[in-house]
């Protein structure tokens, strides 16, 4: 998903799509975003006020494409180059995966959430040279579990700053910490990815345990958005302009240039002190991946969709949460919810675990909706059923998880996950 309108012209279209999304999970300072640098070259966090604080703030991305180098004996035969740095020579090409980088901090566990909903697997991400779990470590494992992610592999990272004895401690802490949990099977890879050392290793590992899901490319498309920007720079010439950008991953199906496409729940209309959203119609002008632009995408890693949308639309993530599809093909938008819930006994998150109350009529709550993240107030409460009535709505089907959260001190702390009727 580009932030930039640089690139390939339109006739130079890629030939290396992203087949699946990788996640990075774990609390904030864990070395996600240098893990994916690591892996990819790219720094994720590029808003002004992540390079400012040192950490990621919205979701960032990068795409990779993995090699494998037949002279050479695994894991050494790894690669994130097409060329094998030993023998000179050309290497086969595995997969192009992207990666995912959600936020660890405590007061973006919500965006966390949204990530979450489109990854296919996910690099559990621990620092060795800090006792484990971190509060964020417990929070985003139980986020795994609520995402059903079941491939994973956990990192033990930053071994380059601790000696044998404390990496070796690091490791029995982490043994304890996912036993008989979604990653209690999960390979643990020990890496420094300051360093880049052992990446041959973890991508051996990730190519193992995160295998590409099949598709239904036959599927009428969706794509959930996750990012949405404007391209163009200040002081663009009116006939230079350029439609705004959405990006996100695709769960089904195939968009090609020139499709119609709509969506929901759209924009955010203000009229006569109400507030209400529309759904938006627009054509696919371009598809961008990692490695440029293409003709079709289809369902796998993440995307970026040129439109004819005003750009004052998609600018500064604008539409995130919405879904795109063909016109006419979405779910309505809702903004009523019935929920089943299950709460969890103790609010993952924080330091002293606090014990979940039931949830009461009135009550304000955070939801994540797959990318949605939306803010609402029970008005019925019952022992396992609850009705919400949320601010901004959401198009989705019954049977879709929501991760539920509740103010807790100063932050929001994930206490239940629901499925709506």
């Amino acid at each position: 998903m580009p932030e930039s309108a640089d690139g390939p012209q339109q006739d130079e279209y890629a030939q290396e799509q992203p087949e699946c999304n990788i996640g990075t999970l774990g609390h904030v300072d864990n070395g996600k975003s240098t893990l994916v640098q690591a892996l990819t070259g790219v720094w994720t966090s590029r808003h002004s006020e992540e390079l400012r604080r040192g950490i990621t703030i919205r979701i960032g991305y990068a795409d990779a494409t993995f090699y494998k180098c037949a002279k050479c004996r695994p894991p050494e035969c790894y690669s994130n180059n097409k060329k094998c740095p030993t023998h000179d020579s050309e290497t086969k090409r595995l997969r192009t995966v992207s990666f995912v980088d959600c936020p660890g901090h405590h007061s973006l566990m919500v965006t966390m959430l949204s990530g979450a909903a489109l990854m296919d697997g996910a690099m559990f991400v621990l620092a060795s040279n800090v006792e484990c779990p971190q509060a964020q470590d417990r929070e985003h494992l139980l986020a795994a579990e609520i995402a059903e992610l079941k491939n994973i592999v956990v990192v033990q990272n930053k071994i380059d700053i601790v000696d044998r004895s404390r990496a070796l401690e690091n490791l029995k802490e982490i043994k304890q910490f996912v036993k008989g949990t979604i990653a209690g099977k999960a390979p643990i890879i020990p890496v420094s990815a300051q360093h880049k050392l052992n990446i041959d290793v973890l991508i051996e590992a990730l190519e193992k345990q995160i295998p590409t899901p099949k598709r239904n490319v036959a599927a009428t498309p969706k794509m959930f958005v996750l990012r949405s920007f404007d391209v163009n720079k200040p002081g663009t010439e009116p006939k230079d302009l350029v439609g705004g950008i959405i990006g996100g991953s695709i769960v089904e199906g195939v968009f090609r240039i020139g499709d119609e496409i709509e969506i929901k729940p759209g924009m955010r209309v203000e009229a006569g002190g109400k507030v209400r959203y529309e759904p938006v119609t627009t054509s696919i002008q371009s598809l961008y991946t990692g490695g440029g632009t293409v003709k079709e995408a289809k369902c796998g890693g993440l995307i970026g969709i040129g439109t004819m949308l005003d750009p004052s639309l998609t600018k500064a993530d604008g539409l995130v949460g919405n879904i795109v599809g063909k016109v006419g093909t979405l779910p309505e938008s809702q903004d009523k919810l019935t929920l089943d819930v299950q709460l969890f006994e103790k609010a993952v998150g924080t330091e002293s675990m606090v014990a979940v109350d039931k949830i009461r009529t009135n009550e304000a709550l955070v939801l994540n909706v797959a990318t949605a993240v939306t803010s609402g107030t029970v008005t019925s409460a019952r022992e396992s059923v609850i009705d919400v009535a949320i601010r901004k709505p959401v198009s989705t089907e019954p049977g879709s998880k929501v991760a539920i959260s509740r103010r807790i001190g100063e932050s929001w702390r994930l206490i239940g996950v629901g499925k709506i009727k």
